[in-house]
């Protein structure tokens, strides 16, 4: 089985890109984040014309998650367990569409699309930091309670855990710049050192340089000015099966294409 995780930054924008992807590509599962779509404006009809079930969670034109597998999509979850809501002092917090969970031949896995953090100061960090410890506690209980679970965390973490993860770490610094400020990285590093999930691709895709996101501004891709913050945490039964990982860079060449490279597993 082969699964991929890709923020494809508008589902609808790039639905031939990702038509034409998921024909040469030839994966089972793929998880998608930033759909920017609401349900009822997902192209449901691209995904099942070629052969794929799909659950989306999409709340306004931010955010958004979905599967799409042709191996089984059973026991659809929207959030995860005691997700954390968004509100700014003041107001009402909102539970934005940012995790969905689906079984697929076996393996459970959750589209995520983390908080971006936005600013050291600013109030979507603490929230970035609750939202991924409440998914840290969640993912060591589905493997305390059983040691077999198979389980895939997969999607845009908005977090470079290691500094090779960035194009300069320095600039970050120098600049007060998010995802790889030392609470973000303990937060991922709690994934793999309290849970035991593992990062299944960086082994098979060593070094600087690989990244997986590059923003459009300043022509950070032909600069090669890249982050990693795309992943696939794997429980350890689950890490134990996999045979190969790679970022498909080409996907983020030419016109229309996202800002992210598709990871597969």
């Amino acid at each position: 089985m082969r699964i991929a995780t890709w923020n494809v930054n508008s589902v609808r924008a790039r639905a031939d890109r990702v038509e034409a992807w998921l024909q040469r590509s030839d994966v089972d599962v793929l998880a998608m984040q930033e759909t920017k779509a609401r349900d009822e404006n997902f192209p449901w009809e691209l995904f099942e014309f070629m052969g794929y079930d799909v659950a989306h969670f999409g709340l306004s034109q931010w955010n958004g998650v979905a599967i799409a597998s042709r191996v089984g999509l059973d026991d659809v979850e929207r959030t995860f367990p005691d997700q954390p809501a968004f509100g700014k002092p003041g107001e009402e917090p909102v539970q934005e569409a940012r995790a969905i969970g689906a079984t697929c031949a076996g393996v459970r896995v959750w589209s995520l699309y983390v908080p971006n953090g936005r600013g050291l100061e600013d109030p979507h960090m603490p929230y970035k930091l609750e939202w991924l410890r409440a998914l840290k506690d969640h993912a060591k209980q589905w493997v305390d309670e059983d040691p077999q679970a198979q389980v895939a965390l997969v999607g845009d973490w908005n977090v470079a855990p290691q500094d090779e993860d960035v194009w300069d770490m320095q600039f970050f610094l120098d600049n007060g710049l998010t995802h790889a400020s030392a609470p973000e990285r303990a937060a991922f590093r709690a994934f793999l050192e309290e849970a035991g999930y593992e990062d299944v691709v960086r082994p098979r895709n060593p070094g600087p340089g690989v990244y997986t996101y590059w923003d459009y501004k300043g022509l950070r891709f032909p600069k090669k000015e890249g982050m990693r913050i795309d992943f696939q945490l794997y429980s350890p039964a689950l890490a134990g099966r996999v045979t190969g990982a790679s970022i498909d860079r080409e996907e983020r060449k030419g016109k229309g294409a996202s800002d992210h490279a598709p990871v597969v597993v």
